[in-house]
């Protein structure tokens, strides 16, 4: 789970040939402040502008609203994060457990482009800081991927992306048991939660090879509790390693990282 690409990517080649030409590409960001600067030269679009972002729509909760929507507290921004749908806490849940993302920004900004002569305007649903530059994401569910409607935005999406030397990403659903797996070890995110000392003592004690249930017993003076929590806090951290392609159980077996 050290690639950024993990989880759900799904890729959509743009076929719009020269219909769109770089000058014809801006990008608006909204600052926290309310101001918003439109950027047409794509070497303005720094990552520290994207990190400054305020979410370019207005996230509402309303009876009988078909969308599940809600705010994600994010351990790689250490601030909340917003999402739309459940799709969307997926995409945060990865993103989030992914040490190659530094930050994650959603609804980041508006993207304009003249498309075969129409001006078209798509909102990604984050960009992802990362070490290599920003990285667009659309999140879309598999189902809608066949969309004429969809599969035309995502592509010319692309290519405006492509513009900036930027990757963008359409990220569907994810392998269901990574996901859990992902959605487990997240409760154990917060690192304020855990003694230091813990932690230092579980470094320092040889845990390749040895299963998670039994983990917990090389360090006995410590509640075992407290040591099987903090052994998933490392798995958190990517101090440790476990196959996430299986599900999580006593039997599963460590790794230590490089």
């Amino acid at each position: 789970m050290d690639s950024l690409l993990a989880g759900g990517p799904v890729g959509i080649r743009p076929a719009l040939g020269d219909a769109m030409g770089s000058a014809a590409i801006t990008l608006s960001v909204r600052r926290m402040d309310g101001a918003v600067d439109e950027v047409g030269d794509r070497s303005s679009a720094s990552s520290d502008l994207m990190r400054s972002a305020a979410p370019w729509r207005t996230f509402r909760s309303y009876r009988g609203q078909r969308h599940y929507s809600g705010t994600y507290w994010s351990a790689t921004t250490q601030s909340h994060v917003f999402y739309e749908s459940r799709l969307e806490l997926a995409r945060l849940l990865f993103a989030d457990f992914d040490s190659s993302v530094h930050g994650i920004v959603a609804q980041p900004f508006l993207l304009k482009a003249v498309v075969d002569g129409r001006v078209r305007k798509h909102i990604p649903d984050y960009v992802l800081i990362t070490e290599r530059g920003p990285v667009g994401v659309g999140v879309k569910p598999r189902r809608r991927l066949a969309s004429p409607e969809v599969a035309s935005t995502l592509a010319w999406t692309r290519q405006a992306m492509a513009e900036r030397q930027w990757y963008y990403e359409v990220w569907s659903e994810p392998s269901a048991i990574e996901l859990e797996n992902i959605r487990f070890l997240a409760g154990f995110r917060r690192e304020r939660l855990f003694v230091p000392e813990l932690l230092d003592e579980l470094r320092g004690v040889d845990l390749e090879g040895v299963a998670i249930g039994q983990a917990a017993g090389r360090l006995p003076q410590r509640p075992e509790p407290c040591v099987r929590a903090a052994i998933h806090h490392l798995l958190w951290r990517h101090e440790l390693a476990v196959d996430l392609t299986d599900p999580l159980r006593p039997s599963s077996v460590l790794r230590r990282t490089g």
